[in-house]
């Protein structure tokens, strides 16, 4: 298990929202800016551990704790967090697209996205929504991975809000094409069809993905969570493959597991991009890009004692 000592010293509370009445008067006279992951369920995150590392790194003074938030308490709960001066959240399923009509600015990529995971005050009351987890895809592929994108053939499995976050980051890469496939071959079509003028990018269904190898091959389904695996014909693969699991686990995850048997190159599961989407969020609230390299050492040695995580 991961040493959390330092990240309960550095979260008012991992538990919940409840703030203790000292952590409320410690904020109000800026001891520690205050900030929060929120989903549903949300007591599984790594996000508390991973910023009381950031903040150590970097020298930041900032709290960070658990919000378990049902959609119905959603925007009363967050508001409540912002009016008491909160200074930024992560957003995590189910509430990603629901926060979007809390936010008073989106980012470019957040507005491709059509969902944000990540909210910042700004000092005149205003909100910008962000969406970090496609950046921080193309930071592990590209500078943790050495996985070169430019002029590549990509196969994105899933046509689901996790694809739909990455696709724009990835397009910005000049692929020579990304093909989205998808069980149905109708979703997977319409969400190629609202990113066309980014690049060159069709949607087709698992089943008429066609012959040849693909030099990158995204898992963006939930697949992996209870060891399942897309419909993905083999001959996708082959020995100079580079398979990316976007979820992450104990272990190599189901996609991990089918992709090495069947002689791809190399295969990995979605850690990096844990570590570095979360470094971008922290870079928008703080000013200061923390390295990721000995976070992401930290958590992998922890890789063994974690259930599955899923695509963000």
């Amino acid at each position: 298990m991961p040493d959390m000592t330092a990240a309960r010293r550095f979260s008012v509370s991992l538990r919940g929202d409840r703030v203790p009445r000292r952590a409320q008067n410690e904020t109000m006279e800026g001891a520690a800016d205050q900030y929060a992951v929120v989903g549903h369920p949300v007591a599984h995150s790594l996000s508390p551990f991973i910023h009381s590392l950031f903040a150590r790194q970097t020298g930041q003074s900032m709290s960070y704790r658990l919000m378990d938030v049902t959609p119905e308490e959603f925007t009363q709960r967050v508001g409540g967090f912002f009016a008491a001066g909160g200074r930024g959240i992560n957003i995590t399923v189910p509430h990603k697209t629901r926060a979007l009509q809390l936010a008073t600015e989106l980012t470019e990529r957040a507005r491709q996205a059509g969902a944000i995971n990540t909210l910042a005050a700004r000092r005149d009351g205003t909100l910008l929504g962000d969406n970090t987890d496609g950046v921080g895809l193309v930071q592990d592929l590209t500078h943790n991975l050495q996985v070169e994108l430019a002029d590549r053939r990509i196969l994105l499995l899933g046509a689901g809000g996790a694809a739909r976050g990455v696709i724009a980051p990835l397009l910005a890469q000049n692929p020579r094409i990304i093909v989205v496939a998808n069980r149905t071959a109708e979703r997977a079509q319409a969400l190629a069809a609202s990113f066309a003028a980014l690049g060159d990018i069709r949607g087709t269904g698992f089943g008429q993905i066609g012959r040849g190898e693909f030099d990158l091959v995204i898992n963006a389904t939930s697949a992996s969570l209870t060891g399942e695996l897309p419909e993905v014909p083999t001959g996708v693969l082959g020995p100079d493959t580079f398979c990316y699991d976007m979820a992450y686990g104990k272990g190599d995850t189901a996609f991990v597991r089918w992709a090495l048997g069947r002689g791809c190159r190399r295969a990995v599961p979605g850690w990096g991009m844990l570590v570095e989407q979360a470094a971008e969020s922290f870079r928008l609230w703080r000013g200061v890009r923390p390295l990721t390299a000995p976070v992401l050492a930290a958590l992998t040695g922890t890789a063994t004692d974690r259930g599955p995580g899923p695509p963000r």
